[in-house]
């Protein structure tokens, strides 16, 4: 029988961030949603394991990093999911672009080595099953709008960009609330600020 997966969870400008990770502290989902929703997520062999609040030490470097202002901290946690090899390419792709900088589904179709792939990168984004750390909240719609986001709506999405951007707790604040899927993204729409600091 399968080990129960590890289980933190993350206070973040955004929400509460519930990572479930195997005991090599992969992470196997995670998510603004209740840890319930994220767990749904999951593929076998770990679907319906259970899992156990536990330290992961990794992740929370990590996310801390994330949050002071370092938009590339993330790619630094190892992650898996279940998907095939064009799925697994684009979010190996997601995990190397920088941060601050979003791009549209045709660029990341480019990126990808796919560029006629747009529709097929955008269901890739949609399966992603361990958002921020494969970070499809870094794609945009045509004309840099910030399109939607299913891993907790737009508004969630539009901080983040505004966080990986340089902006500082107002510029974050302002994003969210300013936020709809025809809004600009905000590293399109803000100047860059001074990174966030302080944020626990």
């Amino acid at each position: 029988m399968q080990e129960p997966l590890l289980h933190a969870s993350y206070g973040t400008p955004f929400g509460v961030l519930h990572v479930l990770a195997s005991a090599d502290g992969t992470v196997r989902a995670s998510g603004f949603r209740g840890v319930g929703d994220i767990a749904a997520q999951l593929a076998p062999p770990w679907q319906g394991c259970g899992w156990i609040d536990a330290a992961l030490p990794a992740v929370d470097s990590a996310v801390k990093r994330w949050l002071a202002g370092d938009g590339d901290a993330l790619a630094s946690v190892p992650v898996a999911q279940a998907g095939g090899p064009f799925f697994q390419k684009v979010w190996e792709t997601l995990r190397h672009l920088p941060a601050g900088e979003p791009l549209s589904y045709k660029e990341l179709a480019e990126a990808a080595g796919s560029p006629r792939a747009m529709r097929a990168v955008g269901t890739a984004c949609s399966h992603n099953a361990v958002a921020p750390f494969v970070p499809c909240h870094r794609v945009v719609s045509a004309g840099g709008k910030l399109g939607s986001y299913g891993y907790g709506g737009t508004a969630i999405k539009a901080a983040m960009l505004a966080l990986e951007a340089g902006g500082d707790s107002a510029a974050i604040e302002r994003a969210a609330v300013a936020a709809h899927p025809g809004s600009l993204a905000p590293a399109q729409a803000l100047p860059p600020t001074q990174a966030m600091q302080g944020v626990r």
